[in-house]
């Protein structure tokens, strides 16, 4: 079910088609919250340019997205190994 759809980002209006209402409600999502960040920015560095201030947004939101997969990185690290406990331990006291 595809749906078009327009979200307005920083002044701009982009046209965008979502292929599930859980995209679109994702779409909506990101917008709003680049417009948020935007707005922040735009208050504490004012002259900036859009595109200057727009840059500002997108290197903070990837150093966050990449933090949190660093985080999933590492706690899936110490899934696998508490797994691997686990059925050690498993195995050595099954033979008791």
């Amino acid at each position: 079910m595809d749906q078009k759809i327009s979200v307005k980002i920083a002044g701009g209006t982009y046209n965008l088609t979502a292929h599930t209402p859980e995209q679109e409600q994702l779409y909506r999502l990101a917008a709003e919250v680049i417009n948020k960040r935007f707005a922040t920015y735009t208050r504490s560095h004012p002259g900036k340019t859009t595109s200057d201030i727009l840059s500002m947004v997108a290197l903070n939101e990837t150093v966050v997205r990449l933090g949190l997969q660093q985080d999933i990185d590492r706690y899936a690290g110490a899934e696998k190994q508490l797994e691997e406990d686990l059925a050690r331990y498993l195995q050595d006291n099954s033979a008791q």
